[in-house]
């Protein structure tokens, strides 16, 4: 199954993620992502915290990749997924 999810990144107590659609079978930075679409950086203010190609996250959801829970509450609040909800009806 293909997820999006977040790859670990930075130094240590220093975290910065990618968000990756990747098989859900390889281990979290084990193996190359499919795709790259965005950046998530937890110590940035709320506004630049999430950088995300909302086309591609689209497209990849429009194909079936299934995102983890923290993956859709950011999608959330960038307000994608109310994007594909409406692209659904």
């Amino acid at each position: 199954m293909i997820k999006i999810r977040l790859a670990r990144l930075g130094a240590k107590k220093k975290p910065v993620y990618r968000v990756v659609v990747a098989d859900s079978r390889n281990a979290r930075n084990n193996g190359r992502p499919v795709a790259t679409i965005g950046t998530y950086d937890p110590a940035k203010d709320a506004a630049t915290r999430l950088t995300i190609d909302a086309e591609s996250a689209l497209a990849w959801l429009g194909k079936g990749a299934q995102p983890t829970d923290t993956i859709r509450s950011l999608f959330k609040k960038a307000g994608i997924m109310a994007q594909f909800e409406a692209s659904k009806k």
